[in-house]
């Protein structure tokens, strides 16, 4: 295999690249990554396998595929059974005695649901499983849902593909770290209207086409290994999904990070109407085209 060498191109693209990077080498760990990718969303639990976001109201939600339930599911037996959300939060599920469901693959009638927001360590939520299908509570910002999946849904059988644009190695990024004021936070909007604040750890500046930028990432979760941007720019809504698209990052090194937007990546949103995504805030919206990363989805909703 040739070996080729990328040197810095910083005097034409005012990008500041790392030295004798491998192309060959650079170019297959983005198609490792890719692949990766729609391994993850591909999975009998990844995104694709969601076919429903069901809301519960206060006391009781009777739960099944038939008609008059009040949570109707796509999936399911005809009467699943019943959830009862309680003033406290706290919810439990009596299953229909003829559902065939378990819960967290137990055979039994009944149990408390814990979502997603209130789980031990490394825990996961309560969930329910019937057929190919199951579902567990989400919390977003104090309403409870059912997130239901299905390894049999449609969005995953007819998986059209992830499109990108060609890997381009001058869209890997040495960004200078900076310092933000203790306790800074970000505001990001959402899918279903609600809005969630992230610590900020920092500040990332870089150039582009001899044009400065800054962007902010934030602490996803506590105890996260990285740090998680939410972006835009002058291919959103065009070439790329509008609303958003997401990138992660190492911990700055030296006072420097690598920002490789080879990586960036659609939303859930992208690919299903069931989703919770966070948008871009306005802090990164970029005033340029980042031709780098995903684009939209093919078989978009």
């Amino acid at each position: 295999m040739i070996r080729t060498s990328l040197f810095v191109a910083a005097a034409i693209l005012g990008v500041a690249t790392v030295q004798a990077t491998d192309i060959d080498s650079y170019r297959y760990s983005i198609e490792q990554w890719q692949a990766g990718r729609v391994e993850r969303l591909t999975a009998p639990d990844g995104w694709l396998s969601l076919i429903g976001l069901e809301w519960l109201k206060d006391g009781t939600n009777r739960v099944g595929s038939a008609a008059d339930n009040d949570i109707v599911l796509s999936a399911g037996p005809a009467r699943l059974g019943v959830v009862t959300l309680e003033r406290d939060g706290s919810m439990r599920i009596v299953l229909d005695k003829h559902s065939g469901a378990t819960i967290d693959g137990k055979a039994v009638a009944e149990a408390p649901l814990v979502d997603d927001a209130h789980v031990a360590d490394d825990a996961a939520p309560t969930r329910v499983a019937f057929g190919s299908a199951s579902f567990y509570v989400i919390d977003r910002d104090g309403r409870k849902g059912l997130r239901v999946k299905d390894t049999e849904a449609p969005s995953r059988k007819h998986f059209a593909g992830i499109d990108a644009f060609a890997i381009d190695p001058s869209w890997r990024i040495e960004a200078t770290w900076a310092p933000v004021p203790p306790g800074e936070t970000l505001e990001m909007g959402t899918a279903i209207g609600t809005i969630d604040r992230y610590p900020v750890p920092g500040k990332l500046e870089f150039s582009r086409d001899g044009k400065h930028f800054e962007i902010l990432p934030v602490i996803e979760e506590a105890g996260a290994t990285q740090y998680f941007i939410v972006f835009a720019d002058r291919t959103s809504g065009k070439e790329t999904y509008g609303a958003a698209r997401f990138l992660y990052i190492d911990p700055p090194q030296d006072g420097k990070v690598v920002l490789d937007f080879n990586k960036a990546y659609n939303p859930p949103c992208a690919f299903t109407p069931f989703a919770t995504c966070p948008l871009a805030p306005p802090e990164n919206r970029l005033d340029l085209r980042v031709t780098a990363g995903e684009k939209k989805y093919a078989g978009a909703h």
